[in-house]
């Protein structure tokens, strides 16, 4: 037996006893190891066994098995609406209206169904079976929708305060509290409600609400604007023209809005430029004074300056201007000025204060009448002449073209009628013609008819052809003459009325007399061949004279001589249209 070193052995035995320590840590780790994989694949991601989420058990099954799960136990309840009460109300919201829902798989993940090699994961898979609350969702944007649809029926909504402006004076629109449910409490009421198993409604709670725009701030308003601007006028002041606006021309242009929760003045530029303009010619051009029918009365227009100015310089310094103290309130705008060739004084000279004559004549229906006889109406009614001025009827008419409003009518040509633009002016001449007849002016151009006309004065009618026959008279009197025209339309049960009136200072007293018929002659039978021809019975013709006697009236002292007016009445032939395609024959 050999004696071996004592530190040999010690030092090999420890060496065998640690490798042996190793080797069982090592094993019991790989069996560890292996125990913890298997119970991680076990576990996989399946809910821990026993979980219930609002009451529905989806324990021991897959994530997306146990979403199906839960999303079949609570279809239930999440079909039908959520029933609330509203002050005793009941009310029944739809949760998906209100975009309240159920997130099923972050519920199930919630619950702790997923795949982790978190110890505590798994622990809980083995050992767990906690009770849960669906994640319930809601869509904020929808939910504001709802929440504005039940104020609308169960709240008030507050009423904000106003103040505006009516014919320069101050309007009030007092705020008012009002009553809506807090959004918040509301949400949570309807969530919780949501998937509730009891029958238990909850109260949703209205709270006051207050406007943005209350007593202090309208008082704020009428203190720092409103009142100063209905205080008085403003005045625009344009070089040496100087114009006043008063509270009822510029108030329309003038508002408060709210902003921030203040009335802040705001200013209409469109608006404001129109009273401007309608004390001022905008475009820069004097407008002249004129003399119009109000009322059935003459009245001066006044004359308007020309003024070319900034409208935005006015603008700028309005809001200002009205708001500014007693002795502030002028503006100063740069701006060029023009005076009128015509003054209001040189309308007043003309002294034109009453109806001195007026004559009207009847037509029958023909809506080419009616056309013609309303245009030339519309372009005569207003014709001012001053002392030394001649009417032209030709030249305030102007060429009778569909362009200038008119029609085809018959007139008189060559004897016969026939078709052509403008047909029945000539009665508006007529009429014109007795008002300056009856009114004393200078007879300067007229021409009879060719034929005599029955519906006309025998002796008294003229006519008129663009281009070859003018009516045209002289105001040869001290006054200033207005010419007002009128036409009523004919129908097919009423005649036509054409009236004409001429408006001044008397001048003369009009009489007149009319002889009797003379130097007859015989109207002949023509045979017209053509597609115009429209047939005609015809008459004869004759010769016939009116005097017209001036008697002088009012300041007038000056006398005038008798005046003749002499016409010759050619017959009018009888036409028959030979042409099967004439006008007349055609039905």
């Amino acid at each position: 037996m050999s004696i071996l070193p004592p530190n040999v052995n010690d030092e090999t035995a420890d060496t065998a006893g640690g490798r042996v320590v190793v080797v069982l840590v090592l094993i019991l780790g790989l069996i560890f190891a292996a125990a913890y994989t298997g119970a991680h694949y076990a576990a996989g991601d399946k809910v821990p066994r026993g979980t219930t989420v609002s009451g529905v058990s989806i324990g021991g099954h897959p994530q997306a098995e146990a979403a199906e799960r839960l999303q079949a136990g609570l279809a239930d309840r999440v079909s039908g609406p959520i029933e609330a009460t509203v002050e005793g109300q009941p009310v029944s919201v739809d949760p998906s209206a209100a975009g309240i829902g159920v997130d099923y798989d972050a519920s199930v993940a919630a619950a702790g169904g997923k795949r982790s090699w978190n110890p505590v994961r798994l622990w809980n898979y083995f050992t767990g079976g906690q009770d849960f609350e669906a994640e319930v969702t809601v869509d904020e944007d929808a939910f504001a929708k709802a929440l504005v649809g039940l104020n609308e029926k169960y709240g008030k909504a507050p009423r904000e305060g106003a103040l505006g402006f009516d014919a320069g004076s101050i309007t009030t629109l007092k705020p008012r509290l009002g009553r809506e449910l807090d959004p918040v409490s509301t949400r949570d009421a309807l969530v919780t409600a949501y998937l509730a198993e009891d029958d238990d409604a909850p109260e949703l709670e209205l709270t006051q609400v207050a406007p943005e725009i209350d007593e202090a701030d309208l008082e704020q308003a009428r203190t720092t604007f409103a009142n100063a601007a209905v205080s008085g006028s403003v005045t625009l002041s344009f070089d040496e023209n100087v114009v006043k606006l008063y509270p009822a021309d510029y108030t329309p242009a003038l508002s408060l809005q709210p902003v921030d929760g203040v009335l802040v003045p705001q200013l209409d530029a469109a608006k404001l430029a129109e009273v401007v303009a309608a004390n001022v010619s905008a475009d820069g051009a004097p407008v002249d004074a004129s003399v119009a029918l109000v009322d059935g009365k003459p009245k001066v227009i006044a004359a308007k300056p020309g003024v070319s100015y900034d409208q935005a310089q006015i603008d700028a310094g309005f809001l200002a201007l009205v708001a500014a103290p007693e002795g502030q309130r002028t503006l100063s705008v740069d701006a060029k000025v023009a005076k009128p060739e015509f003054s209001t004084k040189d309308a007043r000279a003309l002294k034109i204060k009453e109806r001195v004559s007026t004559f009207t004549t009847y037509y029958p229906y023909a809506e080419y009448r009616n056309v013609n006889l309303g245009r030339a109406a519309e372009l005569i009614d207003g014709t001012l002449l001053k002392p030394g001025e001649t009417f032209s009827l030709n030249d305030i008419v102007g060429e009778r073209t569909v362009a200038n409003g008119f029609t085809n009518g018959y007139i008189i040509s060559d004897g016969i009628l026939t078709s052509d633009l403008g047909g029945g002016v000539s009665q508006m001449a007529t009429t014109t013609f007795n008002a300056m007849f009856f009114a004393g002016l200078e007879d300067v151009e007229h021409k009879p008819h060719s034929f005599y006309i029955d519906r006309y004065p025998i002796g008294r009618e003229a006519t008129v052809a663009w281009g070859a026959v003018d009516l045209r008279f002289k105001n040869d009197t001290p006054y200033g003459v207005l010419v007002a025209a009128n036409v009523t339309p004919a129908t097919g049960s009423s005649s036509g009325v054409v009236t004409v009136s001429m408006y001044s200072t008397k001048w003369w007293n009009i009489t007149t007399s009319v002889s009797d018929r003379y130097n007859p002659t015989k109207a002949e039978v023509r045979k017209i061949d053509t597609k115009k021809c429209h047939a005609n019975t015809g008459y004869g013709g004759f010769d016939i004279d009116v005097k017209r006697y001036f008697s002088p009236a009012g300041a007038n002292t000056e006398k005038r001589p008798t005046e003749n007016f002499h016409t010759t009445y050619t017959p009018s032939d009888t036409v028959i249209c030979t042409n099967p395609n004439a006008e007349d024959n055609v039905s």
